[in-house]
C-alpha cells in the first residue's frame, strides 16, 4: 500500500526512509503509468532527485538547527507549468516537486478535460471517461498513487470536481485567505490528496495555522441535493446521500432542518459576468463548465451579478446560523466521455461557493453503476477549513470513506 504524505515525512525525519529513494520511486511510478494516464505535462526528474538529496543532507545535519520539515521528502505534483510559483511554502516544508500536471489545452471550450505531454488525460477508473478539471492531472496523479499530494486551483469547482470523479479528497480554500493571481477573486488555491490527514498537513503548511483540536461531534449539518436550482442526476444524489447517512450513523454529523429552506439563485450568469469583467449579458457559457454552448438564460450586467452574489450570501448566512456545515453532491453528473459533455454544467453545485468565498471540500462517496467515483461536497463558514478537514478525517476513520 502506498505511504501517505504524513507517513513519508515521519519516516524521512526519523531517517528510516531516504527522501532520494522516496522520490526516485515516485518518478519510476510516473514513468510506468503516465504514458496511459497522461497526467503530467512535464516531469522534473533531475531537479527532483537533486532537491531530495538536499533534504536528506539537511536532515543528516540535524544538529545544526534543522527546521521541522513537516513534509520532509514528500513528492508532490503542481498544477500546470507555472505551479511552482505558488509552491514556496511546500518546498520550505520539505516537499519535492516532481512535475507539472495537465490542465485543459489552449482553446479548450470546456474545462473537465486535461492535456498531458502524451495526450488527453484519462480517468484512472475508466480510461474512456474524463477525470474532471481543470485540475485534471493533479487528481489523476493522486488517485493513481503516483504522488500523495498535488496542488490545484479552484475557480468554479476545478479542485472539487476532479476530486469527486477520481475518488480523492479535494479542498478549496476560503476566498482571499491565500494568495491568488486571479484578478476576479473567484479562483483560489486548493489541494488534492489521498487522505484528509494529508490535506490537513498541506493546509497547516500553507496557512500557518497550528493543528486544531477536533470538533465536538456530531457536527450539525444541512443536506441539500440541489441548492434549490441545480437539477442533478439521481445517481450522484443517491451516492452523496448514502455517504451522509453513513456519517450520521457513525456520529460524525447530525442533520438539522434550517429555519428557512435553502434556495439559492443559480450563480451561473453572475459567475460568467464577473469572470468576464464586463457583464455584457450573454447567458451562454463557454470555458467554465461541461458544455460549449450551454444556455444559462439571460445574461447579467455587473450590477446584476453583484445582486445575485449578495442575495445568495444572505441565504447562506442564515443557513450557517443554524448549522455548521452544508452537504450536497459534488457534481450533478457522473464523469462524461472524452467526446464532450452533456447538457449540464458540472459546476452547478460548486461555483456558488467561489462567488460566496466559502471553503469547501469533496470527500469520496462511493461508486456509480459505471464504476466511476462520486463525491460528497462539504461547505463550511468562511475561515473554517480546519472544520472541513476534521470532519473529513473523522469520516475516514469511522466509515472508511
Amino acid at each position: 500500500m502506498a505511504l501517505s504524505a504524513g507517513e513519508i515525512a515521519a519516516g524521512v525525519r526519523a531517517r528510516e526512509l531516504r527522501a532520494a529513494e522516496v522520490v526516485a520511486a515516485a518518478l519510476e511510478r510516473i514513468e510506468r503509468a503516465d504514458p496511459e494516464l497522461c497526467a503530467f505535462v512535464e516531469v522534473w526528474g533531475e531537479d527532483a532527485l537533486r532537491r531530495a538529496g538536499e533534504v536528506d543532507a539537511l536532515l543528516d545535519r540535524r544538529a545544526g538547527g534543522v527546521p521541522p520539515l513537516p513534509l520532509a521528502g514528500v513528492p508532490i505534483a503542481v498544477k500546470g507549468r507555472h505551479g511552482l510559483r505558488a509552491a514556496g511554502p511546500l518546498l520550505a516544508a520539505g516537499c519535492v516537486a516532481v512535475g507539472a500536471t495537465s490542465v485543459p489545452g489552449p482553446g479548450t471550450p470546456w474545462q473537465t478535460w486535461g492535456l498531458g505531454a502524451r495526450g488527453r488525460t484519462v480517468n484512472p477508473w475508466r480510461a474512456d471517461r474524463t477525470p474532471g478539471g481543470s485540475s485534471a492531472g493533479a487528481a489523476v496523479s493522486v488517485a493513481a498513487g503516483l504522488v500523495p499530494l498535488a496542488t490545484g486551483g479552484d475557480g468554479a469547482g476545478s479542485v472539487r470536481i476532479p476530486a469527486a470523479w477520481c475518488g480523492v479528497t479535494g479542498l478549496k480554500t476560503t476566498g482571499g485567505r491565500l494568495p491568488s493571481a486571479d484578478r476576479t477573486g473567484l479562483a483560489v488555491p486548493g489541494v488534492l490528496a489521498r487522505t484528509a490527514s494529508d490535506a490537513a498537513v498541506w493546509w497547516r503548511v500553507v496557512s500557518g495555522e497550528p493543528e486544531a483540536a477536533g470538533p465536538s461531534l456530531p457536527v450539525t449539518a444541512v443536506w441539500s441535493p440541489d441548492l434549490g436550482f441545480a437539477g442533478p442526476d439521481p445517481e450522484p444524489v443517491a451516492l452523496a446521500r448514502a455517504a451522509v447517512e453513513r456519517l450520521v450513523a457513525a456520529g460524525v454529523v447530525r442533520l438539522v432542518r434550517p429555519r428557512v429552506p435553502l434556495r439559492l439563485t443559480d450563480p451561473g450568469p453572475a459567475w460568467l459576468a464577473l469572470r468576464s469583467g464586463t457583464g455584457t449579458g450573454s447567458g451562454t457559457g463557454t470555458g467554465t463548465g461541461t458544455g460549449t454552448t450551454l444556455d444559462l438564460g439571460p445574461g447579467l450586467d455587473l450590477a446584476g451579478a453583484h445582486r445575485v452574489r449578495t442575495g445568495n450570501n444572505e441565504r447562506l448566512g442564515r443557513l450557517f446560523a443554524d448549522a455548521e456545515l452544508l452537504l450536497t453532491p459534488t457534481a450533478p453528473t457522473a464523469p462524461h466521455g472524452h467526446e464532450g459533455p452533456g447538457d449540464r454544467y458540472s459546476t452547478s453545485l460548486t461555483w456558488a461557493f467561489n462567488l460566496s468565498g466559502h471553503p469547501a471540500l469533496s470527500l469520496p462517496a462511493g461508486f456509480g453503476a459505471d464504476g466511476c467515483p462520486a463525491g460528497l461536497h462539504l461547505v463550511a463558514p468562511h475561515g473554517r477549513e480546519a472544520l472541513l478537514l476534521a470532519v473529513a478525517r473523522e469520516a475516514e476513520a469511522r466509515t472508511g470513506s
